[in-house]
């Protein structure tokens, strides 16, 4: 039932085949009642989840934030809360049924089977126990023999063990387990953690018994000695909720050494696949679990925080530290306080130490935003409480009060609340769960009085910076790359304030004309600009330097109450329980300062900004005017001068890593460090090497695998046969292919390589949503999704990772031909005929437009010129059949207008490139089909490829 479970959750189509099968088994085992229970729960589920008829339609959208890290470490997923919560559901009512039905049948014969044996466990090797965990060759999840375990009762009370077993690889073997607490957000929970030969397992509300037995929270007491922790591990938790998650232990990217309540008692584990788990030792040694996992993996040992750790891409031009990249402009000011803020352990999973991000501006009145007028700015080198001279006043004062009244001045500080809390963060993102739960916990269950919510980026910034004393937070990473947190899509209701106005999406400054996404994109614009990069560092030096503590900090009017340092608190030493957890309970609700990791300041001299150190390079200063302003790729920067040059033969051998020219209409081209390199249709080029090329769309529906430049040493599977003619595929990485065609089923394939060479093409998922065929596909490893479109006229965005459904475009007004996906900012394309689409990655629409006035050409193939992410505009190239290319921007820009949506927003098209005319000096009424787009690693080149096999750049040069 759970393997059937799996699939249903998965594929659908295929549960009735499983179903019936075990109804049939059932009844011929004498299970009757429970064959009849698994049809009526069989029913229920298809008509909650609604995958045969409308039913999912009575259930109100709701949203929530995927905690995938993209790009930057920002998370701009955002998924259907509903079917989350339906399919926990689903698995509740099936593991029920399965514990009265499946049970007795199944785990019965296994118990049976171990008791014969002498001792229940998964092998028959000895426990060796220590201190604080338990080297073993074995994990026992029932008492031995002398214990009594002989009744149904017994059996049947603690069942959720099981849940653990149907995770287990194959013959896996346990050495050794530990009580850990898994942290997520503001909920703490009681967990335990097992080490196998290949994976470790992080099983949630269960307990390690002091027989080193693993059970689930309700039936084991607690074994967490801290009552602190304890006490959050058992806040607002209902029980029931065992879970446990399998991980390879090649999977996982980095391990960071980390704080929790101000102790080095954690670790945040980051996985390859964008997610990670943080993990609380509270009893154990955190860094000897570390050196275990070191030694499963020992290049973790290495690893510092990089360009990988952020997921931005490395730089060529030797060895420097974040520093030195982020003076020369290598990465954005955005990237170097994520950089700072994972450095000093500030996490998404936790909180109590959320990343802290400054305001930048101070203008939330004026109808357009003045980048270039300093008053348009916060004063960057004051803390949020001294932004005004009354204020800094005020904060001297109350600081001086407790020297001049014979206080302790242990305790003497300006602020006595903080900058950063989880009652801070949940605030902020009160309109999106989960933080909404997390905000009426905090809040004793409901919303707090409507007056007192986040409902105005002006308000908020005036209490913050002037007229509230208890008032100094600062903000966070949200504000600069998530619109969606600031509507109030999942209509929750937030109550009415004084004045009769009722809450719901936060008011925007005017300049932000009443868009989340224009709000959005202009104050990351300010965050990358001019002034900013001369300034920011002295912001960096109050939360993450030298003015963070000590003198420096109060000349700065920066010192904050001293149970907020983790370097003046040795909690170890506190040995009065009711002061410890007062302290503690004071850093949980009230923050905690970052650690002290900007250091490299205090060596500079005061004016050693990023915009004063880079005015010593070449070009600086013309770098910094163009971020102002967004940094648009070299084409696109000349596009009326562009000249067209047809990439020949010859230049193909010469330039290309293997030499051969295309045969017929191109399908795929890459730009290379070595050259160009092109396939024809029908075939796509394998990364990140691109020396291997998969091929399809063969009369007997097989497909094959080559070298690049040769047809030798082919290597043919059939497995794709049985999915009908293959129409299309894509290669995000160099072990997945995504196939489909005419069986509408979009397949995800598992590739083999040994020694480089092909071995074997398993099936990993097959997808079901399209009704027609499969006509297009796009990937992007950096959001971990993928689009496929089809002749019903649906887009669906699928998850990489999970392989599960995401989100459905809405119809479209034909039958889909390209989609593309931007990997810097999540963007989709879809074409559709004529017609474009321009999507969020979440599926929102930004705009449509007709990109010919020619009923009989349509758009062939697509794609993104990729500029920074923070610029207001995305460039989009289409090809199509009529031959030309149309190089179009999403934003702010001058053109041709072709559409304009309700927003006010402009979809314009900059030039058509035409081959044909460029060449000849007039058009040509028989121009082959662009079937090919492709821009150079460094967006200098716009490569095209056509009909008749041919390959032209469009570049400034020629």
């Amino acid at each position: 039932f759970v393997s059937c479970m799996e699939r249903y959750r998965r594929t659908g189509q295929e549960l009735y085949a499983s179903l019936y099968k075990n109804h049939v088994q059932m009844l011929q085992c004498g299970y009757s009642k429970a064959a009849k229970d698994w049809i009526i729960l069989e029913e229920q589920l298809f008509h909650r989840r609604g995958l045969w008829g409308d039913a999912s339609r009575s259930l109100k959208p709701r949203w929530i934030l995927d905690c995938y890290e993209g790009p930057s470490r920002m998370r701009r997923r955002i998924q259907h809360a509903n079917s989350q919560a339906t399919m926990m559901r689903m698995k509740s009512e099936v593991e029920s049924c399965c514990r009265r039905f499946y049970f007795p049948l199944a785990c019965f014969l296994q118990i049976n089977n171990a008791i014969s044996q002498g001792e229940l466990t998964l092998n028959g090797a000895e426990r060796e126990m220590d201190k604080k965990g338990s080297d073993c060759n074995q994990l026992t999840f029932f008492p031995a023999l002398h214990e009594s375990f002989h009744s149904e009762d017994f059996l049947e009370l603690c069942v959720e063990r099981q849940i653990i077993l149907q995770e287990f690889a194959e013959t896996e073997k346990v050495t050794f387990k530990c009580s850990v607490a898994v942290v997520q957000g503001h909920t703490v929970l009681e967990g335990v953690l097992l080490f196998g030969k290949e994976h470790f397992y992080i099983c949630e509300c269960f307990v390690l018994s002091p027989l080193e037995e693993v059970y689930c929270t309700r039936h084991c007491l607690s074994s967490i000695s801290d009552p602190f922790i304890f006490n959050l591990c058992h806040k607002d938790h209902a029980v029931g909720d065992q879970m446990c998650s399998r991980y390879s232990y090649n999977d996982i990217k980095e391990i960071h050494l980390m704080r929790f309540l101000l102790q080095e008692i954690a670790l945040e584990i980051f996985f390859k696949n964008g997610y990670s788990r943080f993990l609380v030792f509270h009893d154990s040694d955190r860094n000897k679990i570390y050196k275990r996992f070191c030694s499963f993996q020992p290049a973790l040992k290495s690893k510092g925080i990089t360009e990988e750790s952020l997921n931005i891409r490395k730089h060529s031009g030797g060895e420097k530290t974040m520093l030195q990249k982020w003076q020369k402009r290598e990465i954005s000011n955005f990237d170097y306080l994520m950089y700072l803020n994972t450095l000093a352990g500030r996490s998404y999973n936790d909180y109590m130490q959320y990343p802290v991000f400054p305001w930048i501006l101070a203008d939330y009145h004026s109808e357009t935003l003045n980048l270039t007028n300093p008053h348009t700015f916060r004063d960057l080198s004051k803390p949020m409480g001294a932004q005004t001279v009354e204020r800094k006043r005020k904060f001297i004062q109350r600081y001086n009060e407790v020297e001049n009244s014979e206080g302790d001045l242990s305790a003497q500080c300006h602020y006595c609340t903080h900058y950063s809390s989880a009652i801070i963060v949940a605030s902020y993102l009160v309109r999106m769960e989960p933080f909404t739960q997390t905000f009426c916990s905090l809040q004793g269950g409901s919303f707090d009085v409507a007056d007192r919510m986040f409902h105005s980026v002006k308000s908020t910034w005036e209490s913050a910076s002037r007229d509230n004393m208890s008032d100094v937070r600062e903000l966070i990473p949200e504000f600069f790359y998530l619109p969606e947190f600031l509507t109030n899509a999942n209509h929750f209701e937030l109550g009415c304030m004084q004045d009769g106005t009722v809450l719901g999406d936060v008011q925007l400054p005017p300049w932000a004309d009443g868009d989340p996404h224009k709000f959005i994109l202009l104050h990351r614009q300010a965050l990358e600009s001019d002034y900013v990069s001369a300034h920011l560092h002295r912001w960096i030096d109050l939360i993450f330097g030298h003015k963070q503590h000590g003198p420096a900090a109060v000349e700065a009017v920066n010192t904050y109450h001293p149970y907020f340092y983790g370097d003046k608190m040795d909690l170890n030493n506190i040995k009065d329980p009711l002061i410890k957890s007062t302290i503690l309970g004071f850093i949980s609700n009230f923050g905690q300062i970052p650690k002290q990791v900007h250091f490299s300041m205090l060596f500079l001299c005061s004016s050693s900004s990023q915009y004063a150190q880079g005015k010593s390079s070449s070009g600086r200063e013309t770098v910094l005017s163009l971020h102002s302003s967004g940094i648009l790729p070299p084409f696109m920067s000349s596009l009326q001068n562009l000249k067209l040059s047809p990439v020949t033969i010859k230049e193909l051998n010469m330039f290309s890593v293997l030499s051969d020219y295309p045969k017929g209409a191109i399908g795929h081209i890459v730009h290379t460090e070595k050259g160009i390199l092109a396939v024809e249709k029908n075939k796509v080029l394998i990364p990140p090497l691109w020396s291997k090329t998969f091929c399809w769309g063969f009369e007997d529906f097989t497909c094959c695998f080559g070298n690049y430049g040769s047809e030798k040493n082919m290597t043919t599977f059939e497995c794709m046969a049985d999915w009908g003619k293959c129409l299309c595929a894509v290669c995000p990485s160099a072990t997945t292919i995504i196939t489909s065609g005419t069986s509408s089923v979009v397949c995800v394939w598992e590739l083999s390589l040994v020694k480089d060479k092909v071995k074997c093409l398993n099936l990993r998922q097959a997808l079901y949503g399209h009704t027609q065929a499969v006509t297009c596909l796009a990937a992007s490893m950096t959001y971990s999704i993928f689009v496929s479109g089809s002749d019903d006229r649906t887009c669906i965005i699928w998850d990489l990772n999970k392989l599960t459904y995401i989100n459905q475009l809405p119809a479209h007004e034909a039958s889909l031909c390209s989609v593309a996906i931007n990997n810097s900012t999540g963007a989709i394309i879809s074409c559709a005929g004529s017609y474009l689409y321009l999507w969020t990655v979440n599926g929102q629409l930004l705009a449509s437009i007709n990109t010919t006035c020619r009923p009989e050409s349509h758009i062939v193939c697509c794609c993104f010129a990729e500029v920074m992410d923070w610029d207001t505009c995305s460039i989009i190239i289409t090809g199509s059949t009529d031959g030309v290319v149309r190089v179009g921007r999403w934003g702010r820009g001058t053109g041709i207008l072709i559409h304009c949506n309700k927003c006010g927003k402009h979809l314009v098209l900059c030039r058509e490139l035409n081959p044909s005319l460029a060449l000849t000096g007039k058009p040509s009424k028989t121009s082959p089909a662009v079937t090919a787009l492709a821009v150079s690693r460094n967006s200098s080149k716009l490569l095209v490829g056509d009909d008749w096999g041919r390959v032209y750049c469009w570049s400034v040069d020629g």
